[in-house]
């Protein structure tokens, strides 16, 4: 007999409920006008006529989805825990003092303890996605420079927004629950563990207010999909936006004279 047609379907599960069911809703379409067809023509009918191909994450593979978006925790940590502990720790032993009456300005003392956390954020980045291919086999499906770009413009936001608050804190104490509050708020609110989609429509619009969340699109983007900038341009943006707010706020809320 003839080779029976067939029919691809390409569906966008960017909204898995919408792309959900419209794609069952025309499968069982198209299938059950195929079972009338063949019946009509006295053909057997097919065992098993729909044949389901995943492009987003093909192995369904929970690791696959998180190991990416754990980076981001790695880079908060380092980026932006570790920076802030450093300073508040100079406040309170007197060594800071030190700095505070060379004619150094406040950008060049900024830089030159945030310098080392970058270099180490990105090695930290570096020995992740080692990890994901030699342990997971996990490699991403786009370029690697648009990795390293989006953990470039991250580490200066948790940096800058680490060192803010160091400034403002007066004992490590403080500054340690200060930066805990904002961690627990990034991963609860940036789709980490979540996604944002099932979100309630008041959390969603705060998470635009989240540096990670688009962290954490663009890892996925480019690892589970091979996106590139042009594809993640309003991501990199966000990215650059918050990264120059807080680098700033840094930078003037650090003062040489009490």
């Amino acid at each position: 007999g003839l080779t029976p047609p067939r029919v691809a379907v390409s569906a966008n599960g960017v909204d898995a409920v919408k792309g959900s069911l419209g794609t069952q809703y025309l499968v069982q379409t198209v299938a059950g006008a195929g079972t009338e067809l063949r019946a009509a023509r006295g053909m057997p009918s097919a065992e098993d006529p729909v044949v389901v191909e995943n492009r987003y994450n093909p192995t369904l593979n929970f690791r696959n989805y998180m190991i990416p978006a754990l980076m981001v925790v790695l880079l908060i940590l380092i980026c932006g825990f570790l920076p802030a502990l450093n300073l508040v720790s100079e406040k309170e032993s007197g060594t800071i003092e030190a700095m505070n009456v060379t004619p150094v300005g406040r950008f060049t003392f900024v830089l030159s303890k945030l310098i080392p956390f970058w270099a180490v954020g990105l090695l930290v980045v570096t020995v992740g996605m080692l990890v994901g291919w030699l342990v997971y086999g996990l490699v991403p499906a786009g370029h690697i420079a648009y990795i390293y770009l989006a953990a470039i413009l991250f580490t200066l936001v948790m940096s800058g927004l680490g060192v803010s608050i160091a400034n403002r804190s007066s004992t490590l104490l403080q500054s340690i629950f200060v930066m805990f509050a904002f961690i627990v708020i990034f991963q609860l609110m940036g789709g980490l563990f979540t996604p944002i989609a099932s979100m309630p429509r008041w959390a969603q619009v705060l998470t635009y207010a989240i540096p990670p969340r688009y962290f954490i699109e663009i890892m996925r983007a480019v690892y589970l999909k091979g996106a590139g900038i042009a594809d993640l341009w309003q991501q990199y943006a966000a990215l650059a936006a918050f990264a120059l707010l807080f680098c700033l706020v840094a930078a003037k809320t650090y003062r040489k004279r009490e």
